[in-house]
């Protein structure tokens, strides 16, 4: 499984993260990652913001209709995944 870094741009703390799919939407690319590669854990889908060289810029998607609509698409996605939706 394919494994990113993400840096928090206010922190500058690093987490990696696990890339369980990917989509376009609208020409905006999208990550359905996980802080585990296996397992009942946390989720969180990415946009891409930004390439810069060969890093890729990702933001956390905190709209919530942003976050509703693609949610749903990765739900179709990850035929075997069990998504909630909860707001921090």
């Amino acid at each position: 499984m394919e494994k990113v870094t993400f840096v928090d741009p206010q922190t500058k703390e690093s987490i990696d993260f696990f890339v369980v799919e990917e989509t376009q939407v609208n020409g905006t690319r999208y990550f359905f990652v996980t802080e585990e590669e296996d397992g009942d854990c946390d989720a969180y889908i990415l946009k891409e913001v930004a390439t810069e060289d060969d890093d890729v810029v990702c933001e956390m998607v905190d709209d919530d209709t942003e976050l509703a609509a693609v949610g749903k698409i990765f739900s179709e996605l990850i035929e075997d995944a069990d998504i909630e939706y909860e707001r921090e």
